[in-house]
């Protein structure tokens, strides 16, 4: 196919010119040269490629189409999106000079070796990643910052790993220092991506593609570690055809519980005493119908810690979700008598880590850190529900009453602070204020937009910022090769939409990188206040209606009044304050609940009395 050939949708054309499907329909209403289709439907028309790059030059919308646009729209148009993983596979493929053009059109692979001339693996990285954004709903993606919190769990002395259900790949390159990895996905398409993704993360490793459950590819492996984030809520896993499989040694999985298939199946592919990491939904700890198989697990010692992650922390499903670590029993002495419960975030990833590196060493021994993690008895687990929930057991931070003479006067001087903070406002009178597209803020030059890729989270290097951070409100603690990333400067905007949930944080400090998946709005000081840009941002989204409503977000949408930059100042100081009213409300609240555990632990012990004074004779 050609350039005069290639045809784009709606979306492409979007996609192209950075705005939302929305604006391109107002385009076809308004200007009356807007390309005519040239295939398609009514409803889902399609135009050409070249003379839709040829009117949003004329327009001013895209001053060219970039190099790796135009292989990438050559590619789409090659084929239907049901077979689009095939094409990229391919493409990528040929890339790291493999394979022979069949659906990939040779105009296209000539683009992107150019691309890869000038850019070297990030040309295969970005087909992986821009796959992997058109089918991100249909795409059980582990985000890089989990994917490599469980390589680390699973430890330094790996030297083999399977992961059956390895989707794109990610879980598999984070395995990094592997001798071999081998891999496991149903479609042969995401299959090839996998193995592309292992070769540019250098993990020697093969990857087959098949049902896991029906045709293990793999069927006499054993290894040093499993990792898997399989399918949730699978029903037609097998039930029927695999009731007699010899896999099923701690007992036969429900039909409704196809992730107590995925972990036995882990567990029949590991050494005596390799582990097994498992990403599963959190109704996997206490359904009804699986606690006989929990039950079994716990007794034997095979289900060894389970760790809580909150529904932010993997999009996509919008369900909190555990990791479940397991251990193939071995003849090294009886089943340890207790399990890790944990509760994390990406702030506490290491220190969970730790604990789980303690209780590596010695998994009889005691732990309680409340608000983290405690060793709960097996005995204790093994009742009627065999509820393996961490929340149940991970208590609140430990405080005790001589703690609270310290607690009260942080809380005073917290209080003091939070009055100080409480932002002031005056009726407005409930006028319109003009409003201005932050596209059309980007096309006067009052602003750069730059919206990141997936990619990585390597754990060296820089700071970066994620979208966990600014949901959470935290600093940023991970870090990242700073090769080929976007460096923040303070007054830039960078803002995450996650969850139903959307955070525009003004950046303070110097040395960040920009994270996956973010949007990064850096204003010109001369036209646009920074604090006024993220202010009107969040307070858009917020009024913006339903979760689904803020998923959608598109900051090149959104509208913000168009005022001098005065008014803007005075707007943006306000904005400033109320964000800073906000941090100090959540620190107050932790306080004031310490403060209560402190006084009321010091009254029950006697360690602490009522003042004379009320109520006394």
């Amino acid at each position: 196919m050609t350039d005069d050939e290639a045809t784009v949708t709606a979306a492409d054309i979007a996609r192209i010119a950075g705005v939302g499907r929305a604006a391109v329909s107002n385009w076809r209403r308004r200007y009356a040269d807007f390309p005519e289709p040239v295939g398609g439907t009514a409803s889902s028309p399609t135009f050409s490629l070249k003379e839709i790059e040829e009117w949003l030059r004329l327009q001013g919308k895209v001053q060219a189409l970039p190099l790796r646009e135009r292989a990438w729209q050559q590619i789409r148009a090659a084929t239907d999106d049901l077979r689009l993983g095939e094409a990229v596979a391919e493409a990528a493929e040929l890339l790291c000079g493999k394979g022979t053009p069949r659906l990939v059109p040779q105009q296209a692979v000539e683009l992107l070796k150019e691309y890869r001339e000038q850019s070297g693996e990030e040309a295969v990285r970005f087909l992986l990643d821009r796959y992997a954004e058109v089918h991100s709903r249909r795409l059980a993606e582990t985000p890089p910052e989990v994917a490599e919190f469980m390589a680390r769990l699973a430890g330094p002395g790996v030297r083999t790993v399977l992961d059956p259900a390895c989707g794109l790949g990610i879980l598999l390159s984070a395995m990094k220092g592997v001798e071999h990895a081998y891999g496991q996905e149903i479609e042969e398409a995401l299959a090839r991506i996998a193995k592309i993704r292992l070769d540019l993360t250098g993990i020697p490793g093969e990857v087959r593609a098949g049902d896991s459950l029906r045709d293990d590819a793999w069927p006499d492996l054993l290894v040093d570690a499993v990792v898997c984030h399989p399918p949730f809520n699978e029903r037609n896993w097998g039930y029927d055809e695999l009731v007699h499989s010899p896999r099923w040694e701690y007992g036969l999985p429900p039909k409704t519980e196809s992730e107590l298939a995925w972990v036995q199946h882990a567990l029949s592919h590991l050494v005596p005493g390799g582990l097994a990491l498992l990403l599963l939904p959190a109704v996997v700890a206490a359904r009804r119908s699986g606690r006989r198989i929990r039950s079994n697990l716990l007794r034997r010692g095979a289900l060894q810690a389970v760790i809580g992650l909150s529904a932010k922390t993997v999009g996509g499903t919008g369900l909190p979700v555990h990791i479940w670590i397991l251990r193939k029993p071995a003849d090294d002495g009886p089943p340890p008598s207790r399990v890790l419960m944990a509760e994390a975030e990406p702030g506490t990833f290491d220190e969970v880590i730790e604990v789980w590196r303690e209780f590596q060493a010695d998994r009889e021994r005691e732990i309680d850190r409340p608000g983290l993690c405690r060793t709960v008895p097996v005995i204790e687990l093994v009742d009627d529900a065999v509820d393996v929930t961490p929340g149940r057991y991970v208590g609140a931070q430990e405080v005790s009453a001589s703690d609270f003479p310290a607690i009260r006067e942080r809380l005073l001087r917290g209080l003091k602070r939070t009055i100080e903070l409480i932002p002031e406002a005056v009726p407005g009178g409930g006028r319109t204020m003009p409003l201005v597209t932050v596209s059309e803020l980007e096309r006067i030059g009052a602003l750069e937009m730059v919206q990141a890729g997936r990619f990585e989270i390597d754990g060296t290097g820089q700071p970066v910022i994620t979208d966990q951070d600014l949901l959470s409100g935290s600093r940023p603690r991970g870090q990242t090769s700073p090769e080929g990333r976007i460096r923040l400067r303070p007054g830039d905007v960078v803002v995450a939409v996650r969850g139903g949930e959307l955070a525009a944080r003004v950046i303070r400090e110097s040395g960040l990188l920009l994270g996956p998946r973010l949007t990064l709005l850096r204003p010109d000081p001369a036209h646009l206040d920074a604090d006024f840009l993220a202010g009107f941002l969040q307070a858009t989204a917020a009024v913006a209606g339903t979760p689904s409503g803020i998923g959608r977000f598109d900051p090149r949408r959104s509208q913000v009044p168009r005022l001098p930059l005065e008014e803007q100042r005075r707007y943006g100081e306000a904005f400033r304050r109320i964000a800073e009213f906000g941090d100090q409300l959540r620190e107050i609240e932790q306080a004031a609940h310490r403060a209560l555990v402190s006084i009321a632990l010091g009254f029950v012990t006697g360690t602490l009395t009522p003042p004379p004074g009320r109520g006394s004779a």
